[in-house]
């Protein structure tokens, strides 16, 4: 999953970045309102995490034109305006969840969690596709009743494609969402992540689109 950070502040950006990074996610972290807005307009990510006082440009102005330029990714404004009009205002902007500054990182995370459900149209933290199961909130994995050892960006990978059973999934948005924009991507990096998939789980579990992406089917074997 990729997530645009939106944070000026150097240490606590840093701090939220690395802890997202152990929760498995990718992240692009960006300082500035301008980048920021840019960057929400390309709809790569998969969630922004956006503080509203940035330079250049107001993390509500980012936000409202955002949302006026169709963007429609989930956003989670992390920010010090307790205030109630804060808020108002901030969700009227079209925040879809509001994170009061200072904040626990298992908060964040379950806000994470309950947003891209959401997004996803999922009710509870545990993914079904046939023979294939995952609980995102442990980071666990099981093929057929057994428990798979699965390293960050293969769990990362399998949910994306679990989320979207059935469905082509992009190498774009694959790439995207497993490393973000600020990392180069080697050619066969993807392909080397599919292939330890399919060696722990099964070589007919995800199908090659040529040309297009992968896909697990909605009934995996």
């Amino acid at each position: 999953m990729h997530i645009i950070l939106v944070e000026d502040d150097l240490q606590l950006g840093e701090a939220i970045r690395q802890a997202l990074e152990r929760l498995s996610y990718a992240v692009t972290w960006l300082r500035d309102g301008r980048e920021a807005l840019a960057a929400m307009r390309d709809q790569t990510a998969d969630l922004v995490l956006l503080d509203l006082g940035l330079p250049n440009k107001d993390g509500l102005e980012v936000l409202a034109e955002a949302r006026r330029s169709q963007v429609n990714t989930p956003v989670i404004v992390m920010t010090a305006r307790d205030g109630l009009e804060a808020r108002v205002r901030g969700l009227d902007a079209g925040a879809d969840d509001y994170l009061v500054k200072p904040f626990h990182v298992e908060e964040l995370s379950a806000r994470i969690r309950s947003l891209t459900r959401r997004a996803q149209g999922l009710a509870a933290n545990r993914i079904d596709v046939g023979v294939i199961s995952l609980d995102i909130g442990t980071c666990e994995a099981e093929y057929r009743g057994q428990r798979v050892e699965l390293t960050r960006r293969e769990f990362s990978l399998l949910r994306i494609l679990m989320e979207r059973a059935g469905r082509i999934v992009r190498r774009e948005h694959l790439e995207n969402s497993l490393y973000g924009l600020d990392n180069a991507v080697g050619s066969s990096a993807l392909e080397v992540q599919i292939h330890a998939l399919r060696r722990k789980l099964s070589f007919d579990a995800i199908r090659t689109i040529r040309g297009v992406g992968y896909m697990i089917p909605r009934d995996p074997t």
